[in-house]
């Protein structure tokens, strides 16, 4: 296609997939889908200590590579093991881990965990990764937009120095979409082969006084 094309367009369009059962998220590895979300339920325990956690004065957080096998995932946040709940998030987390591993094939991931009180990539964009997980654990998810309301080369410096929401990148301010919390989202980036140009377009989200902070997991292949 002609660099002079009004939008960078697919042979096919490339779509997201959601669902609420935990088995979708195989639907990653279909050529057209390169975003996934599964909602799903998570008991009142899990989320006492995610309302705890986003009411403490200091930010929290974990950065490592770890093995997944072997990583005793108590220890992810000790200083705030004393909260209620705290036993049945690092279990959470674990079966998150877990299931990015076997869906993968990898034995071994980058776990990112940190409490926000900004939009930590408030524009639009793609990442030059495999495959991301990432799970808002209470407060605002993160948003996306499907391929019809994208124009492409307005991402990074086409945009001119625009605000998304003035550069022509956003074909369809109704069509942003924001994954629930506590649900799993899969974003095939620009290391995913054959999705090179097509890396799912996603940003943080802005925070409200409602909902002023957000504690955010990623997982990314190691």
């Amino acid at each position: 296609m002609s660099a002079n094309a009004h939008h960078l367009v697919p042979p096919f369009y490339f779509r997201s997939y959601l669902s609420d059962e935990l088995a979708d998220l195989t639907q990653i590895y279909q050529p057209a889908i390169n975003l996934c979300v599964v909602q799903r339920k998570v008991d009142n325990e899990l989320k006492r200590f995610v309302e705890h956690l986003l009411k403490q004065p200091h930010p929290v957080g974990f950065v490592e590579i770890i093995n997944a096998t072997s990583f005793d995932f108590i220890n992810l946040l000790p200083q705030t093991e004393h909260l209620p709940g705290y036993q049945a998030f690092c279990k959470d987390v674990a079966h998150l881990v877990a299931m990015y591993c076997d869906l993968f094939d990898l034995s071994h991931v980058g776990l990112r965990l940190r409490t926000l009180d900004h939009a930590m990539c408030p524009r639009f964009h793609t990442d030059a990764v495999t495959c991301r997980l990432v799970c808002t654990y209470g407060g605002v998810g993160t948003e996306w937009l499907e391929e019809p309301h994208v124009d492409r080369r307005k991402l990074g410096t086409g945009s001119g120095g625009l605000k998304d929401e003035c550069s022509g990148l956003i074909m369809d301010a109704d069509a942003i979409q924001t994954m629930p919390a506590y649900a799993i989202g899969l974003l095939k980036g620009s290391r995913w082969e054959g999705n090179e140009q097509y890396g799912a377009v996603h940003r943080s989200p802005q925070l409200t006084p409602d909902s002023p902070k957000r504690l955010l997991l990623t997982l990314d292949f190691a």
